[in-house]
């Protein structure tokens, strides 16, 4: 399945040669090469730890290689630092934005370059005027003036985008830049994509959502566990095809499976936290996994953040067991064995500088704890079996957590509620960033929670994921319980209804 390089380097805008790269006790890339033409989408792909990242870190001067070469528009590119990248015209728009929400657009557009007058005074003006030039071209709705943090990740999305192009970068790689962006809001970046092409921009897109890349991308580079996989077309291959090459296996994920019991274990009555939940009431079932959709904004983050202790109610009734609770903070929602499994991982999922063994481990520490010190051994052997169990790769608890991939941090955190031993666990975009081969691997986990008598809570974005998990769903839209849908009414149809009008289908 592997063509030719797509282009000679004296054609191509960007060509790598042979690129190697090894951390300690990991080869993450070994003799990689790719090449992108000018007014391409070229679209790299790979399961979570195959390497794609390294691969732009290494683009973008992050990290150097080992060995390889990295040529532009023809000549040898010197790439060793961000600033040597943005010199030789790439930008990286990173999956998690690199922003400062305090700062207006503008501000964020020139970080670290502010136009100045008279020499040393920051031109507020000036800067206003290009962003908005610029911006014009992409999103003449974004106000320079409005701070970052006001603006939906679409629009912070587009903003990087225009920063990218102030420094008239002419090589572009988009790490995940959907995972979190709604079908509408893909549209309008699918038009932004198409303005760059015909600029003559090269874009290397990385995602694990196969629609979306044949959607965008005419080209693709494969890695898996490193190496180079395939190089392809994507107009002369199937889904099927590309997930073949890059698991190295076909994936068989069996039809869904209910293990829904009788005995009810949560009920929340007419629960509600300001404008952001507003009288919901619903029942949690012994084995049963229990979707929550809606759009982005609906409301569905900001409820099971109240079932887990992150926010408070205002009203409203939380019932665990036949026992009303009432929790102050995590811990206690914790205690009562229910764990959430966050969204934004970085900010409120991990440890960056510690290790899986530490990050999984740390609602455990009091039974793993006698006279103050902590069993190490019986730590580190409960962490592997559990990390082995959800296929951690690599495979070395010791690691700092921020060295895995997006994916593989996720599957940490999976850990620590597996440790802890948790009766209910809610999982909020559980597969975010997560390619489709671990997909696979996390909806049998999560079956197999629920057969084990565990319950589970699903949010999640992605329509099919709703759809092959649930055994029954709620819908949320602006705040309020829009509906509920047993899974013999269930439909991509029925839940966008509800989502957008409030109403189920005719």
């Amino acid at each position: 399945m592997t063509d030719d390089l797509p282009s000679a380097p004296s054609t191509a805008a960007i060509v790598l040669k042979g690129i190697s790269k090894v951390f300690p006790g990991v080869q993450a890339l070994e003799n990689v090469s790719f090449a992108v033409e000018p007014g391409q989408v070229h679209a790299l792909i790979g399961e979570n730890g195959a390497g794609k990242s390294t691969l732009l870190k290494i683009l973008c001067g992050i990290y150097h290689a080992d060995s390889g070469d990295i040529l532009i528009h023809g000549k040898a590119a010197n790439i060793k630092t961000p600033k040597s990248a943005r010199i030789a015209g790439i930008a990286l728009i990173h999956q998690e934005l690199q922003q400062i929400p305090e700062l207006d657009v503008a501000q964020n557009m020139f970080l670290g370059s502010p136009m100045r007058k008279f020499g040393f005074v920051t031109d507020r003006v000036a800067m206003q005027k290009r962003a908005r030039e610029l911006l014009t071209q992409l999103d003449p709705t974004i106000d320079v003036r409005a701070k970052i943090k006001t603006l939906r990740v679409a629009q912070r999305q587009i903003v990087e985008i225009a920063k990218a192009l102030l420094g008239q970068a002419r090589i572009i790689a988009m790490d995940e830049p959907t995972s979190s962006l709604t079908p509408v809001e893909f549209e309008k970046l699918v038009q932004v994509i198409e303005r760059l092409k015909a600029n003559g921009v090269a874009v290397i897109y990385v995602s694990h959502k196969l629609d979306e890349v044949f959607r965008v991308a005419s080209h693709a580079t494969i890695l898996r566990d490193g190496k180079l996989a395939g190089h392809v077309g994507l107009s002369k291959v199937t889904e099927d095809d590309i997930v073949n090459t890059m698991v190295g296996r076909s994936l068989d994920i069996p039809p869904h499976q209910s293990h829904v019991r009788d005995e009810i274990v949560l009920s929340i009555a007419n629960l509600s936290c300001g404008k952001t939940v507003r009288d919901v009431s619903l029942q949690l079932r012994k084995g049963e996994v229990l979707g929550i959709a809606g759009l982005v904004g609906s409301g569905r983050t900001e409820l099971v953040k109240l079932l887990a202790g992150v926010d408070r109610p205002t009203s409203g009734t939380i019932t665990l067991k036949g026992q009303l609770c009432s929790f102050s903070n995590p811990r206690q929602a914790i205690a009562a064995g229910i764990a959430l499994l966050p969204e934004d991982r970085k900010k409120e999922g991990i440890i960056p500088l510690r290790s899986v063994a530490v990050n999984a481990a740390m609602p455990s520490y009091h039974r793993l704890t006698t006279a103050g010190v902590i069993n190490g051994s019986q730590l580190n052997l409960e962490v592997d079996e559990i990390a082995r169990s959800v296929n951690l790769r690599p495979h070395d608890i010791e690691r700092a957590i921020r060295l895995f991939s997006g994916g593989n941090q996720q599957k940490a955190i999976l850990c620590r509620w597996l440790m802890a031993g948790s009766g209910i666990l809610v999982f909020d975009e559980p597969t975010r960033g997560i390619d489709v081969g671990a997909k696979g691997e996390i909806y049998k986990l999560i079956e197999s929670l629920a057969a084990a008598g565990r319950s589970i809570i699903v949010v999640s974005s992605e329509l099919q994921e709703v759809l092959r998990l649930a055994d029954n769903v709620v819908v949320m839209r602006m705040g309020a319980m829009a509906g509920y849908l047993t899974r013999n009414e269930l439909s991509e149809e029925m839940i966008m209804s509800l989502a957008i009008t409030g109403k189920l289908a005719a």
